[in-house]
């Protein structure tokens, strides 16, 4: 499993670009990319994503920074010789249609990624229910509340620094989805957090 957070100028892959990208081989945790990019020439760039992920527009333009061609390279490169290449994430569909969108403006005539993900919202309110919890719905918008924040704390771990870390997001994944699924710690970074239903 290829567990993935992608930090991006927007919401839409495609209008928007790839600022970011952090991988984490789940079956080798150790194995572990970083990666940053400019923006691609014309990319939409919102000032709500970038109070999210604390990227300046300087910084998104940077030109001494690898192309978002080159970067989504590196993905596809790094995920090359694993046996599970399912991609894996919190709200996982925007990874996924990032890289993919960024692999259709590099030129890239073969997709390596299945389209199926494993989301950790969904393990997480499956395992709440398992469990005998009612999940959290947040009551003005009437949907699940399981946002990152609130399956990290769920699972033991304090929220996510602020502000984003691709690789930072990519770890805290990781290490739900390793306890969410095995009962496991994962990561070193994790290790003094206890497994709550343990």
């Amino acid at each position: 499993m290829l567990v993935v957070d992608i930090e991006g100028s927007g919401l839409s892959a495609e209008k928007n670009s790839i600022l970011s990208v952090g991988l984490i081989d789940l079956d080798k945790p150790e194995r572990q990319l970083y990666e940053e990019c400019r923006v691609w020439e014309g990319a939409h760039i919102e000032e709500g994503a970038l109070a999210v992920n604390g990227y300046t527009q300087e910084q998104c333009m940077d030109p001494a920074k690898q192309t978002e061609a080159d970067l989504v390279h590196k993905v596809k490169a790094f995920a090359e010789g694993m046996a599970d290449t399912t991609l894996a994430g919190q709200n996982v569909s925007y990874d996924r249609d990032f890289l993919q969108a960024a692999a259709k403006r590099a030129g890239h005539t073969e997709w390596p990624f299945a389209h199926r993900t494993i989301d950790t919202h969904t393990l997480a309110w499956m395992h709440m229910v398992k469990r005998g919890l009612t999940p959290p719905v947040d009551p003005a918008k009437h949907h699940s509340a399981l946002n990152l924040d609130a399956v990290l704390n769920y699972c033991g771990i304090p929220e996510e620094p602020k502000p984003h870390n691709a690789l930072t997001g990519a770890k805290c994944h990781a290490e739900v989805i390793s306890r969410l699924l095995n009962d496991k710690k994962l990561l070193p970074e994790f290790e003094q957090y206890p497994i709550p239903w343990l």
